[in-house]
């Protein structure tokens, strides 16, 4: 089988921050619940001028100089960020593939909420081996779905660690270096509707009065029962997935050399660790940040590496979760 590695990533962050103090008084929280439990310290949030697609074409540009590679290399254009962006019914693949220049390339959108990036991952290589004129492909997108957050509504409290940025990262054909192994994932619709934004699609469009009642933002239907089956099933997903993506790739849990994880609050954190037998310091517990919806995992990698946490032939594995549900993992050979 050809190898698919991971060239370089990229990532864009918004200099705004929005600090624990700032979230406690928002949320009516004390700090030290905000910090301790939901696990923000600060995070990031969008300036004016950092909308979503913008910011997929900022992380691109960086993966794109750090892999030193021209633009016109690049075969395939993935976006990876959210649906909420620049305008709706709109590809933002395309224009982000214009703006970066890889004008030999095409382009498309895909989504999974927060598992997107995991599940694109998967697509592109899948697309890599299939095809044989696609040998270069850049995943990437931006993320502010903050915007759709009511500080007021307690329903919506795991949600309250959203902030925003963008991320990019570059698979070739042949690149022996951070091979992209294998995936599992997992989709539940039992939960799709567990998690909307109530206004705005055909069922209720958006009128005069349901703007000011802000029914354009998330909601949460029926939080005890959502949280019910949602605990009878989240954890132990995350799990398997891991398990099972490790296993497709010929290792298994004792293998692991860092986690790169979503951020979610960080009993959650620490459980799936313990549950996976990996020491707390083979993963990055990304407080200073927040949930960065499905450009967590890039982030979680480039921090990695900043701080010396992967070396050659390490075992990493990529998780998230989406609302939906969807919980999936990747695996990747680190280094040479």
């Amino acid at each position: 089988m050809v190898a698919i590695g991971i060239v370089s990533t990229g990532v864009y962050l918004p200099e705004n921050r929005m600090s624990s103090n700032e979230l406690a008084g928002l949320a009516g929280l004390p700090v030290d619940v905000v910090e301790q439990k939901l696990g923000i310290k600060e995070k990031p949030i969008p300036s004016e001028d950092d909308h979503t697609a913008y910011m997929g074409v900022c992380a691109a540009k960086k993966a794109i100089e750090k892999a030193r590679i021209e633009p016109e290399e690049i075969d395939l254009v993935i976006y990876i960020g959210e649906e909420h962006k620049e305008y709706p019914i709109w590809t933002a693949g395309i224009k982000l593939q214009h703006d970066i220049g890889a004008v030999n390339a095409w382009a498309f959108d895909t989504a999974l909420r927060c598992g997107t990036t995991i599940m694109a991952l998967k697509l592109a290589k899948d697309l890599m081996i299939a095809d044989q004129e696609i040998k270069t492909v850049i995943l990437a997108g931006g993320y502010r779905n903050g915007d759709f957050i009511n500080y007021d509504n307690a329903n919506t409290r795991f949600m309250f660690n959203l902030g925003a940025g963008g991320a990019a990262i570059i698979l070739q054909k042949g690149h022996t270096e951070n091979k992209l192994l294998q995936t599992h994932l997992i989709t539940d619709g039992s939960f799709s509707e567990d998690v909307i934004v109530t206004t705005g699609g055909t069922k209720n469009p958006i009128t005069t009065e349901t703007l000011a009642a802000g029914l354009y933002q998330f909601d949460v239907p029926n939080p005890t029962g959502m949280k019910l089956r949602l605990d009878e099933k989240s954890m132990g997903n995350f799990i398997l997935c891991i398990e099972k993506a490790l296993e497709k790739s010929g290792y298994k849990k004792e293998d692991i050399n860092y986690v790169a994880m979503l951020h979610m609050k960080r009993s959650a954190h620490h459980y799936v660790l313990d549950k996976l037998g990996v020491s707390h310091d083979k993963s990055i517990y990304l407080e200073n940040y927040g949930h960065i919806g499905q450009m967590d995992q890039i982030i979680s990698l480039e921090l990695a590496e900043q701080q010396g946490k992967l070396k050659d032939g390490d075992i990493v594995v990529l998780v998230s979760a989406g609302i939906g549900y969807a919980w999936g993992a990747n695996v990747i050979k680190w280094g040479k």
